[in-house]
Parts: structure tokens; C-alpha cells; sequence
């Protein structure tokens, strides 16, 4: 399961990659636009409140879509980008420590300001 979720997510920030090049065609990139915004908006097949068929519409949609729009790249586009997916998987291990370091400091000085003031 754990090697799916990360395929997927290789797959994903691939075609993000690959939204940004010149030879993507508008296809893709309506694709992908309609993915987020199905995932984004409100307005579903199944509604959310709907106890499992709810979520599950939203995980065989969006996922479905971004596949679609992945195969309507050309190959040497889908390629780099995948490059540049993998290479930032690589440095990812080492970001995601430090993202959260620097949120928690954040907050923890947003709340040390926030007494401050409070205290007087």
C-alpha cells in the first residue's frame, strides 16, 4: 500500500512538473484543472455526508483524472518532469524536518507575541 501511495505521489508531482512546461497540451492541462477543482468544489457524484461512497467518488475521480491527463503528455515532456519528481523526492527526507521545525518555531513565537501583548 505504502509503494502505491508513493507512486502516486511521484506520478503527481510529475505532471505538476510537466504543467509548467511549454509543450504540455492544453488537454493535460484541462485535465488537471478539472481534477483539483472536482476535488476543491462542493459539488460531487456522491455527496460527501454519504458515509464511504462519499470519499470513495473523490479517490477513484481526481486520481482517474490525473492519469488521463499523464498519458496525454508527450513522453519526452512526462520524462524530465518525472526526473525532476524523483530528484526532489531524494532532497524530501531532509525538507520535510525542517518544514516542520520552522512551523512549530512559528508558532511558538506567534504565541510567545500574543502573550506579550496580552500580558501588557
Amino acid at each position: 500500500m505504502i509503494k502505491r501511495i508513493r507512486a502516486v505521489w511521484r506520478d503527481a508531482l510529475a505532471l505538476l512538473f510537466a504543467l509548467g512546461d511549454r509543450q504540455t497540451p492544453t488537454s493535460a492541462r484541462l485535465l488537471a484543472l478539472g481534477a483539483l477543482a472536482y476535488a476543491l468544489l462542493p459539488l460531487d457524484l456522491l455527496p460527501d455526508l454519504t458515509p464511504v461512497l462519499g470519499v470513495a467518488d473523490d479517490a477513484l475521480v481526481v486520481p482517474g483524472l490525473l492519469a488521463l491527463a499523464a498519458r496525454t503528455l508527450p513522453a519526452p515532456v512526462y520524462q524530465a518532469a518525472q526526473g525532476r519528481s524523483l530528484a526532489l523526492q531524494r532532497r524530501l527526507p531532509w525538507l520535510v524536518p525542517a518544514v516542520a521545525f520552522g512551523a512549530l518555531g512559528a508558532a511558538g513565537l506567534l504565541g510567545w507575541a500574543l502573550w506579550q501583548a496580552l500580558a501588557g
